[in-house]
C-alpha cells in the first residue's frame, strides 16, 4: 500500500519477501498434523467419493485432513494462495501459494497399506521454494529448501550414483483411467528388459522421496497433479536428483522424470523412444 509524503510524493511501502525457512517450518507443523489425524481415522475407512474414475477415490480423511491444512495457512497466512486435491483454490494476494496433497495414495491408505504421506510445497510468485513430504505410517518427515538442500528427519540427503540404466532400479505409477493404463502396461514391455527392475508403490510422493534418497536410481509417471509432485521435485532435485519432462519441458501432468544424474539422459531417451508423454485420451483413443 502507498502513502504520501509531505511533499505529495507517493511513497511504496517496502513489504519483505517471507522467508522460505519460516514456510517450512509451518508447512512441516501442518503436514504432521495432518498425518495425525489421518492415521486417527484409518480403522474401518470407507470411500466417501470418487474423482475421475471408479477407482479414483477420496476417503473422509482426505477432506478431514485437507480442511487441517488449509484452515492452519489461513490463520498463520490469511492472505496466501491455496491449491488443494480435494477442492481448495484460491490464489490469494501475497504471491504466496500453498499446493497440498492431504493423503497422497490413498488407495493404500483404504487398503491399510503403509505408503502414502502428507505433501505440502510452498510457492512464492510461481517458484516452490519449500517443500515437505510427510509418512505418517513410518513418522518419516522429508523436508526440502530451494538452494538449501534436502533432509530426512534432519539427515542430509543424496540421490545415488547410478551411472547404468541397465542397472538402475526404476519406480513409476499408472494413471487411474483404464486407457491410460492399458498403454502405460504396453510401455512396460519394453522398459524392464531395460532395467534392474521396476517398483510400482502407489504414491508418486514418495516416490520422489525414493529417488532423494538412493532407494530407487530413477522414477517416471504421466497424467500427475502439481499437488503429486511439488513438495517431492524439489527434495529430489535438492538430493541432487535431475527432474523433468521430455524434450527439455518441465515436469508436468504430461510426465514427470526424476532420476540420478547419470541415468537420467538414458531414462528420458526411453521414455521418448516409447513416446511415454503422449495422452492416449487427447487424440479420443
Amino acid at each position: 500500500m502507498g502513502s504520501t509524503g509531505r511533499r505529495g510524493v507517493q511513497q511504496t511501502a517496502f513489504v519483505a519477501a517471507p522467508d522460505p525457512a519460516v514456510l517450512l517450518e509451518l508447512a512441516t507443523d501442518l503436514a504432521r498434523r495432518a498425518g495425525d489425524l489421518a492415521l486417527s481415522m484409518r480403522e474401518g475407512i470407507t470411500v466417501q467419493a470418487t474423482k475421475s474414475s471408479a477407482t479414483d477415490v477420496v476417503t473422509a480423511a482426505d477432506s478431514a485432513a485437507e480442511r487441517l491444512v488449509v484452515d492452519g495457512i489461513r490463520a498463520a497466512r490469511p492472505g496466501d494462495g491455496v491449491l488443494g486435491e480435494e477442492g481448495a483454490d484460491d490464489a490469494g494476494t501475497t504471491g504466496v501459494r500453498w499446493v497440498v496433497d492431504p493423503v497422497d495414495g490413498t488407495v493404500n491408505f483404504l487398503y491399510g497399506i503403509p505408503q502414502w504421506a502428507v505433501s505440502i510445497a510452498v510457492e512464492v510468485d510461481g517458484r516452490t521454494v519449500a517443500g515437505v513430504v510427510h509418512d505418517p505410517a513410518k513418522r518419516e518427515t522429508w523436508t526440502a529448501l530451494l538452494d538449501g538442500g534436502a533432509r530426512r528427519d534432519g539427515r542430509p540427503l543424496r540421490c545415488s550414483s547410478a551411472d547404468d540404466l541397465a542397472q538402475a532400479l526404476v519406480a513409476t505409477g499408472f494413471s487411474y483411467d483404464a486407457r491410460r493404463r492399458a498403454v502405460q502396461a504396453r510401455h512396460l514391455t519394453t522398459l524392464l528388459p531395460r532395467v534392474r527392475d521396476v517398483r510400482r508403490f502407489g504414491a508418486g510422493a514418495l516416490d520422489l522421496c525414493a529417488v532423494a534418497a538412493g532407494n530407487v536410481d530413477g522414477y517416471y509417471e504421466q497424467a500427475m497433479n502439481p499437488w503429486d509432485w511439488a513438495a517431492g521435485a524439489l527434495i529430489a532435485r535438492e538430493a541432487g536428483a535431475r527432474v523433468g519432462g521430455l524434450r527439455g519441458q518441465p515436469e508436468s501432468s504430461a510426465l514427470v522424470v526424476a532420476a540420478a544424474p547419470g541415468v537420467f539422459d538414458a531414462l528420458h531417451d526411453l521414455l521418448v523412444e516409447l513416446d511415454a508423454d503422449a495422452d492416449p485420451l487427447a487424440d479420443g483413443a
